[in-house]
Protein backbone atom coordinates (compact mmCIF):
# COMPACT_ATOMS: atom_id res chain seq x y z
CA UNK A 1 0.00 0.00 0.00
CA UNK A 2 1.10 3.35 -0.58
CA UNK A 3 0.54 5.96 1.62
CA UNK A 4 -0.84 9.59 0.30
CA UNK A 5 1.14 11.51 2.45
CA UNK A 6 4.57 10.61 1.54
CA UNK A 7 6.08 13.54 3.95
CA UNK A 8 4.86 11.69 6.63
CA UNK A 9 6.48 8.35 6.50
CA UNK A 10 9.46 9.96 9.13
CA UNK A 11 6.52 10.79 11.62
CA UNK A 12 4.71 8.82 14.06
CA UNK A 13 1.38 7.41 14.00
CA UNK A 14 -0.46 9.64 16.38
CA UNK A 15 1.36 12.37 15.12
CA UNK A 16 0.78 11.02 11.38
CA UNK A 17 -3.12 10.60 12.24
CA UNK A 18 -3.28 14.17 14.35
CA UNK A 19 -1.72 16.44 11.13
CA UNK A 20 -3.82 14.59 8.67
CA UNK A 21 -7.00 15.18 10.84
CA UNK A 22 -5.88 19.04 10.84
CA UNK A 23 -9.06 20.52 8.90
CA UNK A 24 -7.35 23.19 5.81
CA UNK A 25 -10.66 25.12 5.06
CA UNK A 26 -13.72 26.40 7.27
CA UNK A 27 -11.53 26.33 10.69
CA UNK A 28 -12.94 27.82 13.71
CA UNK A 29 -10.71 30.69 13.41
CA UNK A 30 -11.54 31.26 9.66
CA UNK A 31 -15.40 31.17 10.39
CA UNK A 32 -14.99 33.39 13.15
CA UNK A 33 -13.75 35.62 10.84
CA UNK A 34 -16.37 35.41 8.38
CA UNK A 35 -18.60 35.98 11.17
CA UNK A 36 -17.27 39.47 12.18
CA UNK A 37 -17.38 40.06 8.66
CA UNK A 38 -20.88 39.98 8.08
CA UNK A 39 -22.02 41.57 11.49
CA UNK A 40 -19.99 44.12 10.05
CA UNK A 41 -21.33 44.40 6.78
CA UNK A 42 -18.51 43.85 5.01
CA UNK A 43 -20.20 40.96 2.24
CA UNK A 44 -19.15 40.34 -0.83
CA UNK A 45 -16.21 38.12 0.09
CA UNK A 46 -15.06 34.84 -1.80
CA UNK A 47 -13.35 32.08 0.39
CA UNK A 48 -10.12 29.96 -0.94
CA UNK A 49 -10.32 32.56 -4.18
CA UNK A 50 -7.63 30.78 -7.04
CA UNK A 51 -5.25 33.55 -6.20
CA UNK A 52 -1.90 32.47 -5.00
CA UNK A 53 -2.02 31.02 -1.29
CA UNK A 54 -5.54 30.42 -1.66
CA UNK A 55 -6.62 33.50 0.95
CA UNK A 56 -8.92 32.11 3.50
CA UNK A 57 -11.07 35.75 2.73
CA UNK A 58 -11.06 37.39 -0.77
CA UNK A 59 -12.96 40.10 -2.32
CA UNK A 60 -11.11 39.59 -5.66
CA UNK A 61 -12.44 43.06 -7.56
CA UNK A 62 -11.37 45.46 -4.97
CA UNK A 63 -8.11 42.54 -4.55
CA UNK A 64 -8.08 42.72 -0.78
CA UNK A 65 -7.37 39.20 1.20
CA UNK A 66 -7.40 37.95 4.33
CA UNK A 67 -5.28 34.93 5.77
CA UNK A 68 -5.83 33.23 9.05
CA UNK A 69 -2.95 31.70 9.90
CA UNK A 70 -2.58 28.70 12.84
CA UNK A 71 0.18 29.59 14.99
CA UNK A 72 2.04 26.25 15.56
CA UNK A 73 1.86 25.82 11.19
CA UNK A 74 2.50 29.15 10.15
CA UNK A 75 5.19 29.77 13.24
CA UNK A 76 3.21 32.81 14.75
CA UNK A 77 5.79 35.61 15.14
CA UNK A 78 4.01 36.16 18.83
CA UNK A 79 3.27 33.13 20.16
CA UNK A 80 6.67 31.77 19.24
CA UNK A 81 6.06 28.38 19.59
CA UNK A 82 9.10 25.74 20.45
CA UNK A 83 9.16 22.87 17.58
CA UNK A 84 8.77 19.74 18.75
CA UNK A 85 11.58 17.86 20.34
CA UNK A 86 11.30 14.55 18.53
CA UNK A 87 11.88 14.20 14.86
CA UNK A 88 13.46 17.47 14.67
CA UNK A 89 14.69 16.89 10.93
CA UNK A 90 11.46 16.68 9.83
CA UNK A 91 9.74 19.28 11.56
CA UNK A 92 12.23 22.07 10.83
CA UNK A 93 12.12 22.42 7.13
CA UNK A 94 8.74 21.97 7.47
CA UNK A 95 7.93 25.13 9.16
CA UNK A 96 10.87 26.40 7.30
CA UNK A 97 8.60 25.36 3.80
CA UNK A 98 5.11 26.73 5.28
CA UNK A 99 6.90 30.59 6.87
CA UNK A 100 8.71 30.88 2.94
CA UNK A 101 5.60 29.66 0.88
CA UNK A 102 3.22 32.42 3.02
CA UNK A 103 6.04 34.78 2.68
CA UNK A 104 5.97 34.09 -1.09
CA UNK A 105 2.05 34.18 -1.58
CA UNK A 106 1.91 37.25 0.19
CA UNK A 107 4.93 39.17 -2.54
CA UNK A 108 3.37 37.74 -5.23
CA UNK A 109 -0.33 38.73 -4.20
CA UNK A 110 0.85 42.39 -2.95
CA UNK A 111 3.28 42.58 -6.33
CA UNK A 112 0.06 42.30 -8.09
CA UNK A 113 -1.72 45.04 -6.17
CA UNK A 114 -3.71 43.32 -3.45
CA UNK A 115 -3.55 44.49 -0.25
CA UNK A 116 -2.95 41.83 1.87
CA UNK A 117 -4.12 41.11 5.74
CA UNK A 118 -2.72 38.34 8.08
CA UNK A 119 -4.43 37.08 11.09
CA UNK A 120 -2.93 34.80 13.56
CA UNK A 121 -5.09 31.99 15.47
CA UNK A 122 -3.41 33.95 18.49
CA UNK A 123 -4.74 37.22 17.68
CA UNK A 124 -9.03 35.96 17.95
CA UNK A 125 -8.74 34.33 21.22
CA UNK A 126 -10.98 36.22 24.27
CA UNK A 127 -8.32 38.43 25.37
CA UNK A 128 -7.36 39.13 21.65
CA UNK A 129 -10.36 39.45 19.55
CA UNK A 130 -12.01 42.67 19.91
CA UNK A 131 -8.75 44.62 19.55
CA UNK A 132 -8.24 42.42 16.13
CA UNK A 133 -11.41 43.52 15.31
CA UNK A 134 -11.03 46.91 16.51
CA UNK A 135 -7.87 47.40 13.83
CA UNK A 136 -8.86 45.17 11.19
CA UNK A 137 -12.34 46.42 9.85
CA UNK A 138 -11.61 50.21 9.94
CA UNK A 139 -8.91 49.28 7.81
CA UNK A 140 -11.09 46.85 5.51
CA UNK A 141 -14.18 49.36 4.98
CA UNK A 142 -11.60 51.77 3.45
CA UNK A 143 -9.99 49.44 1.55
CA UNK A 144 -13.25 48.21 0.02
CA UNK A 145 -15.31 51.27 0.33
CA UNK A 146 -17.63 50.33 2.17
Amino acid sequence: MTSKAPHFENVSPAVHKSMTSNKGKNTKPELLVRKRLREDGLLGYRVHWKVPGHPDVAWPGKKVAIFVHGCFWHRCPHCQLPVPKTNQEYWIPKFERNVERDRENIAKLESDGWRVHVIWECELKKKNVEATFDTLLPELHKELGK
